[in-house]
């Protein structure tokens, strides 16, 4: 018999988490130079392409930061020492009444390899299931991005399958995605 969680709504303004030497906290215009130069890194333009020009990034914080539709929590990630951007993370497609959604989230060149990304989904997961009531969280990585598999693993996504040609990314192409689950219960 599947156990009822309480299900909650998604707060209409962002508030801060901590995470383990991160802060997910709410993008800000004085963050638009540091997230552009962010989003030009070839890196960052294949997996999770951004804006590529000043009113485009503010356009993207400004969607970040609005939380009021209920369909997304996202945050920046942040050094909590000195609150420089190192990333972004989100719980999107919330659906309250299936209890689920879909994890998302990016890296900057300058934070890469230091367990940011881990730590941050990790903080978002954990907030989307305490905080939200949520049951499960889905997360998709391309096949062919190694390092997010990591992230997945190392915040308690257990690999589920892989989805043949499931997600057309920057590059055009329609590539294999690994499927990535976590449960309230894991």
């Amino acid at each position: 018999m599947a156990q009822y969680r309480r299900h909650m709504s998604v707060p209409s303004a962002p508030v801060e988490v901590r995470g383990e030497g991160v802060l997910l906290r709410a993008p800000r215009e004085r963050d638009a130079d540091r997230l552009l130069e962010a989003f030009v890194d070839s890196g960052t333009q294949l997996w999770n392409p951004g804006p590529q020009d000043r009113d485009g990034v503010l356009a993207w914080i400004a969607e970040r930061a609005d939380w009021s539709a209920g369909s997304h929590t996202s945050w920046l990630i942040a050094q909590p020492h000195d609150d420089d951007v190192l990333g972004s993370v989100s719980v999107w497609k919330i659906n309250l009444d299936q209890g689920d959604a879909e994890v998302g989230y990016w890296v900057a060149p300058w934070g890469r390899g230091r367990g940011v990304a881990s730590s941050a989904v990790r903080a978002a997961a954990a907030h989307a299931f305490d905080e939200l009531g949520l049951d499960r969280l889905h997360l998709f990585h391309a096949v062919e991005n190694p390092a997010s598999c990591g992230v997945a693993r190392k915040a308690g996504f257990l690999l589920e399958g892989t989805l043949r040609q499931s997600y057309r990314y920057a590059d055009g192409r329609r590539h294999d995605e690994h499927l990535h689950a976590r449960l309230a219960t894991d």
